[in-house]
């Protein structure tokens, strides 16, 4: 089983990798009508030991519109007019979000508002107050 080396340890079977070519969109001239040098390349999430389960669940949460109802990411390149080069461009977009997935998020660190801020809050508070009280209904005084 030959593996494709995404970069800091990260490596993919190249089994759960498929590389579909198309003809890219836009313009390029009459060049572009008879070459396929778009790239789509699929990622099959459900290969058993692909990522590790905390590792996929963040990819999956990152890249959830990208990713079918099947569980494959589908990538899409089309920047370059040569097919190896957007094959390398779809693999370096597929590494920078394994990246991102490997990051586990930092947890959030509660702090307590500052003086300053829960003054501002109450001022807000108070304007919003008066504000509102000066939509009601006017109320007809004994004075005329």
């Amino acid at each position: 089983m030959s593996m494709i080396e995404i970069g800091a340890g990260l490596r993919i079977p190249e089994e759960a990798l498929e590389f579909r070519y198309k003809r890219a969109t836009g313009p390029g001239g009459q060049h572009v009508n008879r070459t396929e040098s778009a790239v789509e390349l699929r990622l099959r999430l459900e290969t058993p030991g692909l990522l590790p389960p905390p590792m996929l669940e963040r990819l999956r949460r990152i890249a959830r519109r990208r990713i079918s109802r099947e569980g494959v990411l589908i990538i899409h390149a089309q920047r370059f007019r040569s097919q190896e080069r957007n094959r390398e461009d779809a693999l370096a977009r597929l590494a920078d979000l394994l990246q991102e997935a490997a990051q586990p998020r930092a947890p959030r660190i509660a702090t307590r508002p500052t003086r300053a801020s829960r003054e501002r809050r109450l001022a807000r508070k108070k304007r919003l107050g008066e504000r509102k009280r000066g939509r009601g209904r006017l109320r007809p005084t004994e004075d005329h």
